[in-house]
């Protein structure tokens, strides 16, 4: 993680790219755990160094394993742990829209621009609002400073880029939305290049004597607190190395039985239901989990003397690829169990599955106990996932529950026993997992409801 570098005689920019092994980007799953908020959190435990939470599908890639370096400062990392203060005055706030990964000279103008709308906005009349900014390694707080009441709260990891330009500091993060108003996130400017996605930033604006330590800060913030989340791990920052975990990668295929199993047309199957007109199917379908070969609805469970289970020809672990013509492929899963809720009135139904055994088959290649797994396990289910990690190559699903490890069962097994298997296994590592929510439904945990 190189220094904050002068990009300008009078500006500086730390940008995403500059902290993002320290795994505070925000996840796009629903139900996954999230980054470091809580790195101490005894039942949740980083089998990996880094985890790229942006977990959303994209084409897969191989991504270098972040190697810790310690970014200079002015704090001493215990302070930035409990948290310091700045004093600063609040001139605005605006919104923009971004591509995901901009480019360093992109961003400098985000923030000029930024600073031009907020002043702007205000012309000569413009009135400053004195405030406190709480910097940890956590979160960042806008205090007032009168009535110490919180203006703004913003997780670490959800802060994209500082600039500094002169006394002016432009904190720039990543606009949180309802999961329900996801699509809102998302948008497309004219004359943006075809294909490429806008995202919304909110970008406060502050005026500082101290611009330019606040900017040092924030980025130390993000070292200090990657450094100890990597220590409550039990991982020693000084043990990772980018080029030679990198040189693992390059040697490894991708393992997943999925690719072999999709690839047998004897287990894709185009399948004639017939219903009764205003009867429901009869099913529960959960997610297939971040990290599959086809993201996809899995069937779950089948409600008896309905439907799909009269049919006799669907099983518990079947991937539905379509219903009716229409692919559930990439979609979510409200979206899918809104699709399959609309077959009410039908009396025919025509699905293409592959039929798949409701446990995942996992080979983890792990050669020495130095390279970090690449997962996060919270009471037996995987919830984070680094992108092009020997975990991901080797068929982890985010959102599955570990059933087995080298053959033992582990359904029963305390959350430190199955961390401590996992981060004590060397050379291959086998594992049978299945998604969370079909093993609580398996289970009797939860109570399914039918579609």
């Amino acid at each position: 993680m190189p220094s904050i570098p002068n990009l300008t005689p009078d500006m500086r920019v730390i940008p995403e790219s500059a902290w993002k092994h320290s795994a505070f980007v925000e996840d796009g799953l629903s139900g996954v755990c999230n980054g470091l908020e809580q790195p101490r959190k005894q039942q949740r435990s980083d089998l990996n160094g880094p985890v790229d939470n942006n977990n959303i599908p994209e084409t897969k890639k191989v991504a270098s394993f972040p190697s810790f370096v310690a970014v200079p400062g002015p704090c001493e990392p215990e302070d930035l742990i409990d948290g310091i203060i700045f004093a600063a005055n609040y001139l605005g706030s605006t919104q923009l829209l971004s591509e995901r990964n901009p480019s360093k000279n992109i961003r400098m103008m985000q923030a000029q621009e930024a600073v031009s709308r907020v002043k702007n906005s205000e012309g000569d009349a413009q009135t400053l609002t004195e405030v406190d900014l709480f910097i940890s390694t956590q979160r960042i707080k806008v205090l007032n400073a009168d009535t110490q009441e919180t203006m703004m709260d913003h997780a670490l990891r959800t802060i994209s880029y500082i600039a500094d330009i002169g006394n002016i500091v432009v904190l720039m993060a990543r606009r949180r939305m309802p999961r329900s108003a996801s699509q809102d996130c998302i948008e497309t400017t004219p004359g943006a290049q075809e294909g490429k996605k806008q995202y919304k930033m909110i970008c406060h604006v502050f005026e500082s004597e101290d611009a330019q330590l606040i900017a040092q800060s924030i980025g130390q913030a993000f070292s200090v607190a990657y450094q100890e989340f990597l220590r409550a791990n039990g991982i020693n920052p000084e043990d990772l190395s980018q080029k030679e975990y990198s040189d693992i990668i390059n040697t490894q295929e991708m393992y997943n039985d999925d690719l072999i199993h999709f690839s047998n047309s004897e287990n894709c199957k185009e399948l004639q239901l017939e219903k009764h007109k205003g009867e429901i199917l009869g099913v529960v379908v959960v997610e297939s989990g971040w990290g599959s070969i086809l993201p996809t609805v899995i069937l779950a469970n089948m409600m008896n003397g309905g439907p799909a289970a009269r049919s006799g020809k669907l099983s518990i672990g079947d991937q539905i690829m379509s219903i009716n013509g229409t692919s559930l492929v990439g979609l979510p899963l409200a979206t899918c169990q809104g699709i399959i809720k609309g077959l009410k009135n039908q009396t025919q139904v025509k699905l293409n599955i592959v039929s798949c055994p409701p446990v995942t088959t996992v080979l983890i290649k792990r050669p020495d106990l130095k390279y970090q797994l690449g997962f996060s396990v919270q009471n037996g289910i995987i919830c984070s996932l680094m992108r092009g990690g020997i975990a991901e190559r080797g068929g982890v699903r985010v959102g599955h529950r570990i059933i087995e490890i080298n053959g033992q069962s582990v359904v029963a097994t305390a959350h430190e026993k199955i961390v401590q298997a996992l981060s004590n296994s060397v050379g291959e590592i086998h594992m049978k997992t299945m998604p969370a929510a079909m093993f609580r439904l398996l289970t009797g945990q939860e109570t399914p409801l039918y579609i």
